[in-house]
């Protein structure tokens, strides 16, 4: 079973680090392929450790333990990023991970991360410093809020500095990280993670994946957040095997260099949104498809948006001839609030599809039907809770546990789940402290689902559900249906939300167009054929489609289409449009009342 199974050796995640390093002292725990190819450095369980005393030495000389304080790295510098958060939890703080500015608008946000966290010292590299110091000149209305920040740079501190380095004071409960969420529905909260949360997480994690010493991780998804920081930093560290590191960058240059790199470094676990894979089965030609082995991928996790049976049947079959197995397929459910892993199945089985009537779905009702129904939907399970952990399905108005075939809220009980939002103790107390009957602890997930003999299949989510002629339809089914209705549309780069005009819900369409199309786009075509589906598949109708600019559509850095924030841009007219068609005009109170009603809702 290897280290993994003495968990309860483990009180904290410096615990965790100091053992690795006194005895897998010189393995190799962590490679980065910068460009998604060449390999750009190389850490050991050791170095790990020094290199955290010393950033923790530093730390100690600005802040005392439990401040905040801001990591944010270049997605190039991947093990500085490693280091200086476990740096953080060697000093005893918080650490605040955040996704690098690359523009003047992701100062703001920046900016924001730092207001909403009360962070008052900040982590870095020189490099990316001197890139923020850059971008100030553009806003300088920012630049006395950064001024006042104390910055670290930790490339540039002297490696002694750890040799006067001692124990935090920290225990279990201790507060070890604030992990935001995506803000795919809203403004990102953040989740408090304590020690305990992110131990009991590794070990679901590395009894549903079988992970053992032998394994071999493979990452790309940034390392600021849940499936890049709990998953492809400390579950390797967890299981005490190796894993290579990409930059989220190199993926959307070139998406093969995933493949390339699983297949050059054998990696036996692999992962990511069900974009990813659909991105690579569409893009693989047959010279490169020939290149590849991927005979030793055992663990191919999907999860952080809806995971979809075609996407799973169509990258089986482009990669079969180079050795990608169906069974690798793992789809799996897990979010911020609960550090991250959920629910999963066993790793030896096929993934588990049902087809469920799309209409009594509409109605919260579960009725099974053929493959080849008209209205037939395919949902994939996402497995089964592990470790005790708890998963209902809730009625989210009455609050009541839902009857077997029903659709309802996900919620969920188990020792991976966070404290809370921090300094925010009313949305606290509505998300994680719901009651079920007499039952109490519960925490509201938002998504909507259900339970078949255990396993957990995903529907939806609630604030974004559209009600439509009276009936319910969920978003990602209608983007779905207009993925395939016309060549020119970029696949899985579409959203559906609703606005309401004089009183009622309207249906909008935003959708990307393929690059190659943009200068010979028929806008009346792609439009009429946008329109068509849907009235055909889901007998509704469209108040206004936009077509966007292609990589324009507002997403998470995980991938998740930001809905809501799509609606707000198409009301306000900052979207990057391409081609567009809409009923009637908008009147400016509607548009108004809706800009006021979603910043009341974020």
């Amino acid at each position: 079973m290897g280290y993994a199974s003495q968990m309860t050796e483990y009180q904290t995640l410096v615990d965790l680090l100091r053992d690795r390093a006194e005895k897998l002292r010189d393995q190799n725990a962590y490679t980065f392929l910068a460009d998604g190819e060449t390999e750009s450095g190389r850490l050991t369980y050791r170095e790990l450790d020094e290199q955290a005393k010393a950033i923790a030495t530093e730390i100690r000389r600005h802040v005392p333990p439990g401040t905040h304080v801001l990591v944010v790295y270049p997605y190039t510098t991947g093990l500085e990023f490693i280091a200086a958060f476990f740096g953080c939890l060697y000093a005893g703080v918080v650490a605040v991970t955040d996704n690098p500015p690359r523009s003047s608008q992701g100062l703001g946000k920046l900016q924001e991360r730092i207001e909403l966290s009360n962070a008052t010292i900040a982590l870095t590299s020189k490099p990316l410093l001197s890139h923020i110091q850059g971008l100030l000149k553009k806003v300088p209305e920012l630049a006395p809020k950064f001024e006042q920040l104390p910055w670290i740079t930790t490339d540039s501190l002297n490696p002694k500095l750890g040799e006067s380095w001692s124990p935090p004071d920290i225990n279990p409960e201790t507060l070890a990280f604030l992990q935001y969420t995506s803000g795919s529905t809203g403004t990102p909260k953040g989740v408090m993670v304590t020690h305990q949360n992110v131990l009991h997480n590794s070990e679901m994690i590395y009894q549903a994946f079988e992970h053992r010493g032998e394994s071999q991780g493979l990452i790309w998804l940034p390392l600021f957040h849940d499936m890049g920081l709990i998953g492809g930093v400390i579950q390797p560290l967890y299981g005490g095997f190796p894993v290579t590191l990409m930059s989220p960058v190199a993926l959307v240059q070139k998406p093969m260099n995933w493949l390339k790199a699983i297949s050059r470094y054998q990696a036996t676990t692999s992962g990511g949104p069900n974009f990813a894979y659909d991105l690579l089965w569409r893009q693989a030609t047959p010279s490169e498809i020939k290149k590849l082995d991927l005979s030793s991928w055992e663990v191919a996790f999907s999860g952080a948006e809806p995971v979809r049976a075609e996407t799973l049947e169509n990258f089986a079959k482009t990669f079969a001839e180079c050795g990608f197995r169906r069974s690798a397929f793992y789809p799996c459910y897990g979010m911020a609030e609960t550090t991250l892993f959920i629910s999963g199945g066993r790793k030896a089985d096929l993934p588990v599809i049902r087809y469920v009537d799309r209409t009594a779905l509409e109605e919260n009702k579960v009725v099974a039907v053929e493959s080849d129904h008209r209205s037939a939907k395919a949902v994939v399970g996402c497995g089964h809770g592990w470790l005790g952990d708890e998963i209902v399905i809730a009625n989210p108005e009455t609050l009541t546990r839902c009857a077997e075939g029903e659709v309802g809220e996900i919620w969920l009980r188990g020792a991976g789940i966070g404290l809370g939002y921090w300094n925010n103790p009313e949305e606290s107390d509505r998300t994680f402290k719901a009651k079920l009957g007499n039952q109490g602890g519960f925490l509201r997930t938002g998504d909507l689902g259900f339970l078949e003999n255990g396993e957990l299949f995903i529907t939806g989510r609630i604030k974004e559900m559209m009600i439509l002629w009276g009936r319910n339809h969920y978003p990602q089914h209608i983007e779905q249906t207009l993925e395939t209705c016309h060549d020119q549309l970029r696949p899985g780069c579409g959203a559906a939300f609703s606005i309401e005009v004089e009183g009622e819900e309207r249906l909008v369409i935003a959708y990307e167009v393929q690059r190659q199309f943009l200068r010979k786009l028929n806008v009346e075509e792609v439009i009429g054929a946008i329109r068509h589906a849907i009235a055909d598949q889901h007998l509704a109708d469209v108040f206004a489609v936009v077509l966007l600019k292609t990589g324009t559509l507002p997403k998470t850095t995980s991938g998740k289409v930001q809905r809501q924030v799509c609606g707000r841009q198409f009301l306000a007219g900052t979207l990057e449009v391409v081609g567009q068609w809409q009923c009637q005009e908008l009147q400016q109170s509607n548009i108004s009342d809706l800009v006021r009603r979603e910043q009341v809702n974020s």
